[in-house]
C-alpha cells in the first residue's frame, strides 16, 4: 500500500468519525443552495438519511473495505430519488445536490490532508487519489439514483394519470362527483378560477416532460400561485388546469414570453379563465377546440388562444369542414388558391378588413409601406373577382378559415394570378 493510499484510509476513518456533523453540514448547503428540492419535514429526514448513508459508503470505500466496482446507491439514497420523482422535482436538482456534496466533501477532506500531512508532495498525491475516488463513487451512484428517479417517475405518472384521468373525464362529461374525494385525487381545488390549456409537442422522447415543466413556468408567470394540474393524454399531448386568481385576468403576453424560452416544437393551446366546477369543463372545451384549430392548420404558432375572436370563428368554421370549403371558394375565388402569393394577399386583406379598412392602421400592424397595402388590397380583390363590400361577412370567415384551417379549406389546384 502506498503512502497516499495510507493517508486516504486515515480521511476515510475520519469522514465516518463525523458523518453526523458532515451530514448536517450538506443538507443546510442543499437546502440553501438547491431551491428546487423539497422543504418539507419528511422529505428532509430522508435527505439526511440519503447523505449520511453516502457519506458512510464513502468512508468505507476510502478504507478499501468494498471495492470501487462493487459500490451502489445506498437504499436511503434511493428512496429519495424516488420520492422526488413522485413529487416532480426536476432530476437536475437531484445531480446538483451529487456533484455539490462532492465539491464539499473534497474541500473538507483536502483541507483535512493539508492540516494533518506536512510532505507537499505526499499531500498532493493524496489529494489526487481522493478526487479520483470520490468522482468514480459519484459516477456510480448518481447513475444509480436516476435510474431509479426514471423508472419512478415513469411508473408514478402512469399510475396517477390513471386515476387523474378518469375523474377529469367525469368532471367534463359534466357527471356529479363527491368534490372533497375529487380534489383530493387530483391535487387540485375546483372552486377557484381556471385556465384550460392543451399542451403538445412534435413527438420527442421528452415532450411530457417538457410540457410539465413549461406549465410549472406558466404557473410561476401567470398563475395565482396555486398547484397546476397536468393530465398526460398521449405521448404528445397533455391537457392542464392553471388557477389564475379571483380576477380571472390572464396575460397573454407574459404567455408569450415564457412560450418563446419553450423547446422548440413545444406548444400551447388556452382557453378563457372560468370560475368553479362548470368553468373546469368550459375552459377545457374552448382549449380544446382552439387545439383542434391549430393541428387542422398544421399551425407553427407557439400560442393560439381561444380568447382570439379569431380562433373562436375558426373552431366554428372547423365544425363542417365542407360547407367551410364551399364558403372559402366560393367567397374568395382565385384568392383561395393554396400558393405563397395568395397567402400574402389574403393576410394583408384580413388585416385591412379588421382594420376597418384603414390603410395607415394596416400597414402599422404588418409593419408595411402605406402603398405597399394599398397594391397588396387592389391585387387581392382583382383576384378575388368582387370589391371588398361584396359578401363582407363572407369574406372575413373565409379569411379566417384561411388563415387559421389553412390546407383543410384552401383550393389546391386554382388560378395563379396571386
Amino acid at each position: 500500500m502506498s503512502d497516499a493510499e495510507t493517508e486516504l484510509q486515515a480521511v476515510g476513518i475520519l469522514l465516518a468519525e463525523r458523518s453526523g456533523d458532515l451530514t448536517a453540514y450538506l443538507v443546510g448547503e442543499f437546502g440553501d443552495r438547491i431551491p428546487e428540492l423539497p422543504k418539507d419535514p419528511a422529505l428532509v429526514d430522508l435527505l439526511n438519511g440519503s447523505a449520511g448513508s453516502n457519506l458512510e459508503n464513502l468512508a468505507h470505500l476510502l478504507r478499501g473495505h468494498i471495492p470501487i466496482d462493487q459500490v451502489r446507491a445506498p437504499a436511503a439514497a434511493i428512496e429519495y430519488a424516488r420520492r422526488l420523482a413522485q413529487r416532480s422535482t426536476p432530476p437536475s436538482a437531484l445531480l446538483r445536490a451529487y456533484r455539490l456534496g462532492q465539491q464539499l466533501i473534497l474541500r473538507w477532506a483536502n483541507d483535512e490532508i493539508s492540516r494533518r500531512v506536512p510532505d507537499q508532495a505526499l499531500a498532493l498525491q493524496a489529494s489526487h487519489l481522493l478526487t479520483e475516488t470520490s468522482f468514480q463513487y459519484v459516477d456510480a451512484v448518481s447513475e444509480d439514483v436516476m435510474g431509479a428517479y426514471q423508472t419512478e417517475r415513469e411508473r408514478w405518472l402512469a399510475n396517477r394519470s390513471a386515476v387523474q384521468r378518469e375523474i377529469v373525464d367525469t368532471l367534463l362529461r359534466g357527471e356529479r362527483l363527491e368534490l372533497a374525494t375529487a380534489e383530493a385525487t387530483l391535487g387540485y381545488r375546483l372552486h377557484q378560477h381556471h385556465l384550460g390549456l392543451v399542451l403538445w409537442t412534435d413527438g420527442s422522447d421528452d415532450g411530457l416532460r417538457e410540457s410539465e415543466h413549461l406549465l410549472a413556468r406558466l404557473a410561476q408567470r401567470v398563475g395565482s400561485g396555486g398547484h397546476p394540474l397536468f393530465v398526460p393524454r398521449d405521448r404528445d399531448t397533455a391537457w392542464a388546469w392553471l388557477p389564475v386568481g379571483p380576477s380571472g385576468v390572464v396575460d397573454l403576453a407574459a404567455v408569450g414570453e415564457v412560450m418563446r424560452t419553450a423547446t422548440k416544437g413545444t406548444r400551447v393551446a388556452l382557453g378563457g379563465a372560468e370560475a368553479g366546477e362548470p368553468g373546469f369543463r368550459a375552459t377545457h372545451l374552448a382549449a380544446a377546440a382552439a387545439h383542434r384549430v391549430a393541428q387542422l392548420g398544421h399551425s407553427v404558432e407557439p400560442v393560439v388562444s381561444y380568447v382570439d375572436p379569431t380562433v373562436r370563428a375558426a373552431a366554428l368554421l372547423a365544425g363542417d369542414l365542407g360547407s367551410t370549403r364551399f364558403m372559402v371558394a366560393r367567397t374568395l375565388g382565385g384568392l383561395a388558391a393554396d400558393t405563397d402569393g395568395a397567402a400574402r394577399l389574403r393576410d394583408t386583406l384580413l388585416a385591412f378588413v379588421e382594420d376597418r379598412e384603414s390603410y395607415v392602421a394596416t400597414a402599422a400592424r404588418m409593419h408595411l409601406h402605406k402603398n405597399t397595402v394599398k397594391y397588396r388590397v387592389d391585387r387581392a380583390v382583382e383576384v378575388r373577382g368582387k370589391p371588398v363590400s361584396e359578401d363582407r361577412l363572407d369574406l372575413e370567415l373565409a379569411l379566417i378559415a384561411c388563415k387559421w384551417l389553412g390546407p383543410e379549406v384552401l383550393v389546391k389546384e386554382g388560378p395563379s394570378g396571386a
